[in-house]
């Protein structure tokens, strides 16, 4: 480790108490700060409200309380829902009705079904919004597509 050659208080050997900052609490309090806390940001601290923190300042967005909005939607593919199928009869926890087994993806955190894949079997799912070539697909194979929302999808 480095040894500091000059220590501050060897420095200030031989001064007054006041080390050179007058007699009455020169240097002391919030005023040579600038202010305390978020003090003078707009004023005389600007310059390093844009240096430090340029997005403090200015509108980020507003999001409705109890809206559903910004609500990521999860969504599946056709080509995942049926390893997802595969994957329930493993864990026994599949549903058959018809000899379709039947999948209900709003208990399982999906949202909407896509129609990226194959449907080559039928195969009956439960979810809130699906794409109209999904829904064409999955019905081609012999299945259906139940759909719980009727809005936009």
């Amino acid at each position: 480790m480095v040894v500091r050659k000059r220590k501050k208080s060897r420095k200030l050997r031989g001064r007054t108490r006041t080390m050179g900052w007058g007699r009455i609490g020169q240097h002391r309090k919030s005023g040579s700060r600038g202010g305390v806390g978020a003090v003078g940001y707009h004023k005389h601290k600007w310059m390093w409200v844009i240096k430090y923190f340029p997005d403090w300042y200015g509108k980020k967005g507003f999001i409705p309380r109890g809206s559903e909005y910004p609500r990521k939607i999860d969504a599946i593919n056709i080509k995942d829902l049926y390893e997802l199928v595969e994957k329930l009869k493993l864990d026994n926890k599949l549903k058959v009705e018809d000899n379709k087994p039947v999948i209900d993806l709003t208990q399982l955190g999906y949202d909407k079904l896509l129609a990226t894949g194959k449907a080559d079997r039928p195969i009956k799912v439960i979810v809130k919004y699906a794409s109209e070539n999904a829904v064409r697909k999955i019905e081609a194979a012999g299945g259906e597509v139940v759909v719980l929302s009727q809005g936009k999808s």
